[in-house]
């Protein structure tokens, strides 16, 4: 963020690839707050955070175990109407695990399929973690078996 202030100061610009490289500097530090920060940074310098941006900050809080920050990165990123991808997506079904809400795991998985993303392994893990993680053993073996359907291979 000092880099950020001294940049602006001198006038440099302080463009989406910049942003993100703090925010990928945060994450290398395990500094969620700081990436948070940088977030709100790009906003108030009108520079709108993108996909990246966003993955990046979600990581940084999936590494310190700021499961509801990384959920809620995803929530911001709907309601900007900014692109998720696979990474996105698995990072929010990370969370979901983490936080035994295996419900809406599995909304995910289906929201995936809907928006023409392709799930993977790390996709279904996940999932069928949050589900056993809440003894909804019948509901694992459900995406196991969707699973197998989509030929991803374990």
């Amino acid at each position: 963020l000092q880099l950020c202030r001294e940049m602006a100061q001198r006038r440099l610009v302080l463009d989406t690839t910049t942003f993100n490289a703090a925010i990928s500097a945060c994450e290398k530090c395990g500094q969620w707050e700081k990436a948070l920060q940088v977030l709100s940074v790009m906003t108030r310098n009108r520079v709108q955070p993108g996909t990246i941006s966003f993955n990046a900050a979600m990581s940084t809080c999936r590494k310190s175990c700021r499961w509801e920050n990384a959920c809620y990165l995803f929530r911001v990123m709907a309601q900007r109407r900014v692109e998720c991808n696979g990474i996105t997506f698995n990072a929010a079904i990370s969370a979901c695990r983490e936080l035994s809400t295996w419900e809406v795991a599995v909304q995910l998985v289906s929201l995936m399929s809907l928006s023409k993303l392709e799930s993977n392994i790390i996709t279904f893990s996940a999932a069928m973690s949050a589900c056993e993680k809440s003894g909804k053993w019948e509901q694992a073996l459900h995406i196991f078996g969707v699973m197998a359907e989509n030929d991803v291979a374990l």
